[in-house]
């Protein structure tokens, strides 16, 4: 066993560019929850909204809370691995600037071209909309995807470079040396062991997803050019599942570099570490089949696979993460504040979230829920309660006032209405699923409304914490500059 400690750097050379990261992400957050209230306000029947209107905001809700749970973990996961390796902030802005870029893209498409063909842009929905949009909304939406994944390649080509630069190799950057035997001499710390995981599987699904969006963007240009809608299909949904869960495999690098600032004790690199992440390399890629199950004519072996993977893809989050989160808190002393309890509520809520969708990867009731509210519920509890949560802890630790060691008031108001705001909304998708109330509709028929207006109520509650959150955090930067 290694504490695999490398003296990290206090103030990395690019603080101020990812505070300001986090600040447009938390705005976008905010903005995106908003968007989310006014949907489930609409389904209740609580205020009208025209359909395409609610269609445009459904595809802007999935794309900006993807983009923004990326973006925030993106800069969580540079900040902390400077720390260990030299990153060029100059490489940083300029995927902030691809990344911006392809938002004005994707956002000038939704309100200016009237897509609304959702954000997984299933081919070959994007060109038959029906007279809802041109041609050119499509391409302008998909090109905005293309721009963020070039930036998001360009970010993970830097943080390669310089982990093998460092550790002499990808594999010694992952651990596998280490985890297969090897010597434990200058073994890398936690952070790099989750950077260099996330660079290798999310790279793969951005390229899958590159070439399906290539190929999404030439039919929609030359219409004569078609492809099998079920090879275009798994690729969007591989590119999908990989890229949302690398969100929080990024983002969790902030519980490893701040708890042991909390509890006195380094989180060490051991082989079960190591193992846990080789898991979640192998995992997050695989576990992608589940969701092909309602596809008839995919070969049986791939439900097998999903369903097995699904069950599985749960060890290395609560087996590991979660129980050291707990071991490494418990007897510590740790006093907490604003930022620890927001990492702490997303490290659990993100192994809360994972268990129904291991549900819902079983293939008898997937057959069931996997078009209800079910499955919403289970990636509503872990970016609600995982990402974001550990992103807005992230930033409030940015600006943490070092002299305030409780919180106060506020913070604790804060935190409560977040978290209970937040339970409550995703406890309405999950009984919607349960009770096999369809996902997308705009419009519910009266015995569904129920469960949409306490959404509602629940999803303003968590609106006003955020604000708070968003507030607290620009008053901070304030103070701190």
């Amino acid at each position: 066993m290694s504490d695999a400690v490398t003296e990290p750097v206090a103030r990395p050379e690019s603080e101020g560019v990812i505070k300001l990261t986090m600040l447009l992400g938390g705005v976008v957050f905010l903005l995106m929850m908003i968007f989310g209230l006014i949907m489930r306000a609409a389904q209740g029947d609580l205020i009208y909204l025209d359909p395409t209107i609610f269609y445009q905001l459904l595809t802007a809700h999935g794309a900006g809370m993807v983009g923004s749970a990326a973006l925030s973990g993106a800069a969580i996961l540079w900040y902390f691995t400077s720390r260990h390796v030299p990153l060029r902030t100059g490489i940083y802005i300029a995927f902030l600037g691809l990344f911006l870029l392809g938002v004005v893209l994707i956002l000038g498409s939704i309100f200016i071209g009237g897509y609304g063909g959702a954000w997984t842009f299933l081919y070959p929905l994007p060109a038959l909309s029906g007279g809802a949009w041109e041609a050119g909304a499509a391409v302008a939406f998909i090109l905005g995807y293309l721009f963020i994944g070039v930036g998001f390649l360009l970010y993970y080509l830097e943080l390669g470079i310089q982990i093998i630069t460092r550790y002499g190799g990808l594999l010694r950057g992952l651990g596998w040396t280490y985890l297969f035997g090897g010597s434990d001499e200058d073994i890398p710390p936690p952070t790099i062991i989750a950077a260099s995981s996330v660079l290798v599987f999310n790279t793969i699904g951005i390229v899958f997803g590159a070439a399906v969006i290539a190929a999404s963007i030439i039919n929609l240009l030359f219409p004569g050019f078609e492809v099998d809608p079920l090879i275009a299909k798994n690729a969007i949904y591989f590119f999908g599942h990989v890229f949302i869960n690398a969100t929080i495999y990024m983002a969790v690098t902030a519980v490893y570099e701040l708890l042991p600032d909390y509890t006195g004790r380094k989180w060490k690199t051991t082989r079960l570490f190591v193992g846990a992440w080789f898991a979640v390399v192998v995992f997050v890629q695989a576990v992608y089949f589940h969701h092909t199950l309602q596809d008839v004519n995919m070969p049986a072996w791939t439900m097998a696979v999903g369903q097995i993977i699904s069950y599985s893809s749960g060890v290395p989050l609560m087996g590991v993460t979660v129980f050291s989160l707990a071991v490494y808190i418990k007897g510590s002393g740790l006093k907490w504040d604003l930022p620890i309890a927001l990492l702490v509520l997303g490290t659990v809520g993100w192994g809360i979230g994972v268990i129904p969708a291991i549900i819902d990867g079983m293939v008898a009731v997937n057959k069931i829920l996997h078009n209800t509210m079910w499955v919403p519920g289970h990636f509503h509890t872990y970016l609600l309660l995982g990402e974001v949560a550990m992103a807005f802890g992230f930033a409030a630790w940015l600006v943490k006032d070092k002299a305030q060691e409780a919180m106060s008031g506020l913070d604790k108001l804060l935190l409560r209405a977040y978290i209970g705001g937040g339970a409550g909304f995703v406890l309405m998708f999950l009984w919607s699923g349960a009770a096999s109330i369809p996902r997308r509709w705009a419009v519910h028929y009266e015995d569904w409304q129920l469960q949409s207006q306490l959404a509602s109520l629940f999803a303003l509650v968590v609106v006003l914490a955020t604000l708070g959150l968003v507030i607290s955090y620009a008053r901070g930067l304030l103070r701190r500059n």
